[in-house]
């Protein structure tokens, strides 16, 4: 039987010998030498010389070693960590976005997942230990602490990093392959709003000069005309309007990057960019708003500056707009929080802080904005050190906001839901899941179907269908 060949970037025996001798016949040199299989199959002599045999052999030994990194090009082995696996990984994402088959905005969420989640369960292991048992224990936790979307964001991370420590050789195999997929049931299912409900809402809008002042009104008209998303809805310049044919495109979003600020960028996808056919009503508010005068080169909806506002600042406003005061004891009890918070010295900010909530919030429970129970208050309260038992006058005022009010009709709106009442209104009027899909701008008609419409009535004519094909007598 035949000497099975050495393993690609690995090396035989060594073997040493005297190669100079001084005049009394002493060594004076040695020569050590190995057999090396190179990447390219092919097994070559690697030699290296030394005063002494223990020298000559170890300088060969730095020589194959050197020899075998440079065969595994030197960048990723199943000895690196993970961490430095996850900045090849970021490089070569960088690099997608510079050929504009990624968005940027996407490697600001990767990054922050990668920073809080993957690099602090993982980082300091070696790309050889991150085994299918490893990373289902560190997404598993991941999950039940931060929630399932974040928790499949991280696989999606994990897994491109694995796929490329298998392109450069370092594992055999992507081990989050065999980990459990993760589900979760969405926290808040597709909901379009009724005919009522837009009749409400933009009423409520034009209604309410803190709404008018932010340019809402017209912005949730466009958005219900078309179903854009609402970085879309602020990207759209006056160019790309035609009012004659009523039509208007949508080719970018705005988005803000770290360290840049505002940026409009072309849409996620082909699918994004599209020309889209506009309802009179909406062609009407658009030459209400362009008889004030306008560059074809601004935003339909600017800041106040004539600038691009900022999505997440504009979805801000909307939320504030739709959780107006409800009613005059909301709003009394707002401001006795506010009172008492200023008494004992604390800011917005450190409040929401100890709370783990955005400031937003604490703003709108004291201005009156959103629907209070006496736990909540209880609690909030207790951080001013004040029992809320204590405080008859405060309690009657706690018991006088939990009513309901009109208001809270429109409270659970939020941006994406003007785009499934779009979707939804498509469907009802019969168009098909790949129309609707186009409208929104969605590849997937998958998507659409899944989280963008509403669920029908069963189909109607179902009953006539089987009333005709089993209306034997006979069975009767």
């Amino acid at each position: 039987m035949s000497r099975p060949p050495l393993p690609v970037g690995t090396w035989g025996s060594i073997s040493t010998r005297v190669e100079r001798t001084d005049a009394k016949s002493k060594p004076v040199r040695y020569l050590s030498k190995a057999n090396f299989r190179d990447h390219d199959g092919r097994v070559r002599d690697v030699t290296a010389f030394g005063k002494t045999k223990t020298a000559a052999e170890r300088a060969l030994l730095k020589k194959l070693q050197d020899r075998a990194k440079t065969n595994q090009s030197g960048e990723l082995t199943a000895m690196h960590k993970i961490d430095h696996l996850l900045d090849l990984w970021e490089k070569r994402f960088e690099g997608l976005i510079a050929d504009g088959k990624r968005s940027p905005t996407s490697l600001d969420t990767y990054r922050r997942a990668i920073k809080n989640h993957i690099r602090p369960a993982l980082g300091e292991l070696r790309v050889g230990e991150a085994t299918t048992p490893r990373i289902d224990t560190v997404l598993t936790k991941i999950k039940t602490t931060a929630g399932a979307p974040t928790a499949k964001t991280c696989r999606a991370i994990i897994s491109g990093a694995m796929k490329l420590a298998v392109r450069y050789g370092a594992t055999a195999v992507n081990p989050v392959r065999e980990v459990d997929s993760i589900e979760a049931q969405p926290k808040n299912p597709p909901r379009a709003l009724t005919t009522e409900e837009v009749t409400l809402l933009r009423k409520g809008l034009a209604a309410d000069d803190r709404a008018a002042q932010a340019d809402l009104p017209d912005l949730v008209t466009f958005m219900l005309s078309t179903g854009v998303r609402i970085g879309e809805a602020v990207a759209v310049l006056w160019c790309e309007v035609d009012l004659e044919a009523g039509t208007v495109e949508i080719t970018h979003t705005i988005a803000r990057l770290k360290g840049e600020g505002l940026i409009r960028k072309t849409t996620k996808s082909r699918a994004g960019q599209r020309v889209l056919h506009l309802p009179n009503w909406a062609v009407a508010m658009l030459r209400t708003r362009q008889t004030a005068g306008i560059r074809l080169d601004e935003p339909i909806f600017a800041d106040v500056l004539g600038g691009y506002r900022d999505p997440s600042n504009t979805r801000r406003a909307l939320r504030t707009a739709l959780s107006p005061v409800g009613n005059t004891a909301r709003r009394d009890l707002g401001l006795s929080l506010r009172a008492i918070r200023r008494q004992t010295g604390l800011t917005r900010k450190q409040v929401a802080d100890h709370f783990s909530w955005p400031q937003s919030r604490l703003e709108l429970i004291e201005t009156g904005r959103v629907r209070v129970d006496r736990q909540m208050i209880a609690t909030l309260v207790a951080t001013y050190s004040i029992r809320l038992e204590d405080h008859h006058r405060l309690l009657a005022q706690v018991h006088d906001a939990t009513q309901p009010a009109e208001s809270d009709k429109l409270a659970w709106i939020r941006s994406h839901a003007l785009r499934k009442t779009t979707a939804t209104a498509l469907d009802q009027a019969g168009h098909t899941a790949r129309q609707i899909a186009d409208q929104l701008g969605q590849a997937k008609v998958s998507i659409t179907q899944d989280i963008y419409l509403a669920r029908q009535a069963a189909n109607p004519a179902a009953a006539q269908a089987l009333e005709h094909a089993f209306d034997d007598p006979e069975l009767l």
